[in-house]
């Protein structure tokens, strides 16, 4: 096979309903499903370039070549292309992002969607929606999300055929913003990944997935309905509800800094003003800060002013994974 290569993007997404815990690891098959918003202009770009002259996969982030577990969970994905295409060469990957990688932005669900779609397209296979889905999956649970456009639903599922994301609104549905507030752009302690494999130790997590299909329903409903503030109500709610299994897990993982309730109190303080807000939180210290489109620059200079505010990030609801190019 002569050498063939292929570019993508995808955006990481943020979880309204969060993902955490696995009901079976091994495929990233989910303890519940959850609800997230792609993020327009954050991106990981990556190209993927099969070659028969290579004896070993190649991964290069950032510039830096990679190895360890990171270059594994890339050649297990690319494994599963290869059995797909009948390819047996290995690829070197070329991957970058324009956003910190690492504190809670989503970047393991950007990087595995563009991984699979790119190389998908360098492998000549014309996989279905659901089907990219599935395969990004694989890679990192929430990189299914990452697959559809706009507003998505990732079904749990009960193994690897059921278990994907599908987009339950488009990119231009709802005029949401996501400010992100960043305090830290230093890589977290505890990845996400061995974070689900703690989950079920804590005492809360039973009860946070048996109510997860109520959180779900009212979820969607306020997306459809564009009812911020049922909308604003169960996001926050879901998102203290995983904090609480992650700081009563065993071991116990803290998040948050202190700067992190900083934000949830003017956050809570802006909403008591009229001013259409709420917070959610992803696995790290940084604060998604959730408002309409109008509101915007209120929050924004609002947020600005707090200390240890190291910078905000705006994004719009963005569409799905992208092939650019192909050769």
């Amino acid at each position: 096979m002569k050498k063939r290569s292929a570019t993508a993007v995808a955006s990481p997404n943020i979880a309204f309903i969060k993902y955490w815990g696995n009901h079976i690891p091994e495929l990233n098959i989910p303890s519940n499903g959850s609800i997230s918003m792609n993020l327009k202009g954050l991106k990981t770009e990556t190209t993927v370039e099969f070659d028969n002259q290579l004896e070993d996969d190649v991964l290069i982030f950032g510039n830096k070549p990679q190895e360890g577990e990171a270059l594994q969970r890339v050649t297990r994905l690319l494994d599963r292309v290869r059995e797909f295409s009948g390819n047996s060469c290995c690829a070197v990957v070329h991957s970058r992002n324009n956003f910190p990688a690492g504190t809670g932005i989503a970047s393991s669900a950007s990087a595995f969607a563009a991984l699979s779609l790119a190389a998908c397209c360098a492998a000549g296979l014309n996989l279905s929606e659901s089907e990219l889905s599935r395969l990004a999956r694989l890679g990192s649970g929430s990189a299914c999300r990452s697959i559809p456009e706009g507003f998505v639903e990732w079904q749990a599922g009960t193994d690897d055929l059921s278990s994907y994301a599908k987009s339950i609104a488009p990119a231009d549905y709802w005029g949401l913003v996501d400010c992100i507030v960043i305090l830290s752009k230093s890589h977290k302690s505890i990845g996400s990944k061995e974070g689900h494999s703690f989950a079920e130790s804590s005492p809360f997590q039973a009860v946070r997935i048996q109510q997860a299909p109520e959180r779900l329903k009212i979820c969607r409903k306020a997306i459809i309905t564009r009812d911020f503030d049922q909308f604003a109500s169960i996001v926050e709610l879901d998102s203290n509800m995983m904090h609480a299994v992650i700081m009563t897990s065993n071991p116990s993982t803290i998040y948050w800094h202190p700067t992190t309730i900083t934000v949830i109190n003017e956050v809570i303080n802006m909403r008591r003003t009229g001013i259409p807000v709420c917070y959610t939180i992803d696995a790290g210290p940084n604060v998604h800060v959730i408002c309409l489109k109008e509101s915007k620059s209120q929050v924004c200079s609002n947020l600005n002013d707090l200390p240890g505010v190291i910078d905000i990030i705006s994004s719009y609801p963005g569409g799905p994974a992208q092939c650019t190019e192909r050769s």
